[in-house]
């Protein structure tokens, strides 16, 4: 805690009391990171501020809350506060009511002082396509978001693959974006060094390891949609290219099929085209039943007869 200042300290000594009545000074002390007479001092400090600390001398004594005096309902530390909103993000699109997750996320948010409030909001703003998925560091996805949300360039330290060696990246991040049980940056790149060229990225934040702002400033593409560009970039550079020919209004197949699966090209008015990427026929054509309208697999031989295997088994049960 050496970045903490002494009316935070006292906050967690007045938190860590609370939580654990009897609470040593030497078990105070090692949970704040300080010597046990500056731990005597913060709790000098609760006391001065009208909190009735009691202590008991002794071996076994320590120090509690004195009756009558209720702590405040709401008391988070910062990984407390930001853990807290990425698991609602998570939740939302889990949810039915979705709307009732929001009005639960803006009273926690108002509550908060504002060092914890500003982070905690920019989180917020994370848009999702997928729910169940783990979370990277909360401040490092914080710190993301809410350099979106500011248009602040940062600089990056980030693995390719777990085994490769980190490579530093400036970036202007776009947006935070939640699907497949991963979080993803979308941004545009900018080269530092001579593997890295310019161009767009979504990069997995849980492959980042380290997150600094630059002066820099950036504006973001008018009318952004990062979770549609998210599922764009996702839908490519799998095993297998694929064309599927749906006779259906663009509209009505963009309803069906989830965005993930490849983009959509209008043919005419009756016509849509899917176009993306596979690596599991099977899986494919399964997401394909999802469509009212009938279908023909241009493309790749693999995806055929896997909906060719999947329709006779359709028809074996219901024979």
């Amino acid at each position: 805690m050496d970045d903490v200042g002494p009316t935070a300290r006292a906050l967690v000594a007045l938190e860590l009391i609370h939580d654990r009545p009897g609470v040593s000074g030497e078990h105070l002390a090692r949970r704040l990171g300080v010597s046990t007479r500056a731990a005597r001092r913060y709790v000098g400090i609760l006391r001065e501020a009208g909190i009735p600390v009691e202590s008991t001398p002794g071996r076994y004594g320590g120090y509690r809350i004195g009756r009558g005096f209720r702590v405040p309902p709401l008391m988070f530390s910062t990984d407390q506060a930001l853990a807290l909103v990425m698991a609602a993000v998570r939740g939302r699109s889990a949810v039915g009511g979705a709307t009732a997750v929001e009005e639960a996320l803006d009273k926690i948010i108002r509550v908060l002082p504002a060092a914890l409030a500003e982070p905690a909001e920019a989180l917020r703003l994370v848009g999702t396509t997928d729910s169940g998925a783990g979370g990277p560091d909360p401040h490092l996805a914080s710190a993301l978001a809410r350099a979106a949300h500011d248009g602040v360039r940062v600089r990056l330290r980030y693995r390719s693959r777990p085994e490769a060696d980190p490579r530093s990246m400036d970036v202007d991040p776009w947006g935070v974006n939640l699907r497949h049980d991963r979080w993803y940056l979308l941004c545009w790149s900018h080269s530092v060094d001579e593997r890295a060229v310019d161009a767009k990225r979504v990069l997995r934040i849980d492959r980042i390891e380290a997150c600094t702002p630059r002066p820099e400033t950036f504006t973001p593409p008018n009318g952004l949609d990062v979770a549609a560009v998210v599922d764009e970039h996702m839908a490519e550079g799998w095993g297998a290219d694929v064309s599927v020919l749906v006779e259906a209004p663009v509209a009505d197949v963009a309803r069906r099929l989830p965005r993930h699966l490849g983009r959509l090209e209008e043919v005419d008015e009756d016509h849509t085209r899917l176009i993306g990427s596979m690596d599991d026929p099977a899986w494919f054509a399964l997401q394909l039943i999802r469509l009212a309208a009938p279908f023909v697999v241009e493309q790749p031989d693999e995806l055929r007869a896997a909906c060719r295997r999947i329709g006779e088994r359709f028809l074996a049960a219901g024979s």
